[in-house]
């Protein structure tokens, strides 16, 4: 039984010790991994491709919360938020370094539950683990990832080289994970108040999952690329889709017109949208954690879109002087206005 299973303090093994426990979980595939765990650096070779690096640091209680994060979906998810960052630009990522800040509440055991779920998602993804650092911690635990990847030189896409009359397209749908971590918020606080409550998730598996095992879109920058589609500007979908969409527009120097009818939402979502008594629409704006793709593409490119599965037009890029814009369905126009996650905003009120 699981309450049986023995569980070994980490000072028991030290920190060398326990980097010997956590270096089975590394398995280097990819060929342009020279040398891996082991030494002071990692080697690598990329053969002329530019380098891709991208850095995600997840803190307990500020991004995550143990009460209901399984630590093998906060492993997975560690990952995944920095690959998407890699895809973002149109790159491939290739290897992946954590470091970790552990406090004395977790076992050896625990923290091979985390790399059991980093394993899995190096797998699926195809990157390797490389090295990392480990240290103690008292304030609970700190993961950080480091993601590298490559790009064919002079072919990464950035953030602000999108054009006036640009379509701007989403992957996927918005607002889901956002609502997955209400509901799980909301089980916390019954479970809290009377724990013989179990909490009733299986209704609402898929916003469950979009919060605690999203995934990166992989599958959409393969199809842009067969389809021979260049986007001019993209970026991941973390902050929420008008934050996103206000730094493209910001960086780019342009304004934008972004169509209420459609931005796309999991019919799951909506219902559930309406229980919280939100309106769907701002769950897709201001949400966040979704790791869709938001980008932009010549209007040339559009019968090349339509092809693509799972990603839709939502509006397009206008001038600068003429704002940042939002059409409701009823045909009003407001100005676009970022309300999602803001750094320091929680910890600065403290």
């Amino acid at each position: 039984m699981e309450k049986d299973r023995k569980v070994t303090e980490i000072n028991d093994l030290g920190e060398f010790g326990l980097i010997d426990v956590l270096s089975k979980f590394a398995r280097n595939n990819e060929k342009s991994t020279v040398l891996g765990i082991g030494d002071d650096a990692a080697l690598v070779n990329h053969n002329g491709f530019e380098t891709v690096v991208t850095t995600d640091l997840l803190l307990e209680g500020i991004h995550f919360d143990l009460i209901y994060t399984p630590l093998k979906h906060l492993g997975y998810k560690a990952v995944v938020v920095n690959l998407s960052d890699i895809y973002a630009m149109m790159a491939e990522p290739k290897q992946i370094t954590v470091s970790l800040g552990i406090s004395s509440k977790f076992s050896v055991e625990a923290i091979e539950t985390i790399y059991s779920g980093i394993e899995k998602a190096c797998a699926f993804y195809e990157v390797d683990l490389i090295g990392g650092d480990t240290s103690a911690s008292l304030t609970g635990l700190c993961i950080s990832v480091t993601a590298l990847g490559v790009v064919e030189k002079g072919k990464a896409v950035k953030r602000n080289t999108a054009k006036v009359g640009d379509l701007i397209c989403v992957s996927g749908d918005l607002g889901a994970a956002y609502l997955g971590l209400q509901i799980l918020e909301r089980e916390k606080q019954i479970f809290l108040d009377n724990k013989n409550i179990q909490p009733e998730l299986e209704k609402n598996k898929y916003l469950i999952e979009r919060i605690l095992k999203p995934e990166a879109r992989r599958d959409v920058v393969r199809q842009l690329k067969a389809a021979n589609v260049i986007p001019t500007a993209m970026i991941d979908i973390s902050d929420g889709l008008s934050s996103e969409v206000m730094h493209l527009c910001t960086q780019s120097k342009t304004g934008c017109v972004i169509y209420d009818e459609n931005i796309p939402i999991n019919p799951e979502a909506i219902s559930t949208a309406v229980q919280f008594n939100i309106d769907p629409s701002v769950t897709a704006l201001n949400g966040g954690e979704d790791y869709e793709l938001l980008f932009t593409i010549n209007k040339e490119d559009l019968s090349k879109i339509e092809s693509i599965f799972d990603v839709k037009v939502i509006g397009n890029m206008i001038a600068e002087n003429e704002g940042m814009n939002l059409v409701t369905q009823s045909g009003k126009t407001y100005p676009l206005t970022a309300q999602g996650w803001t750094s320091f905003r929680d910890v600065n009120k403290a």
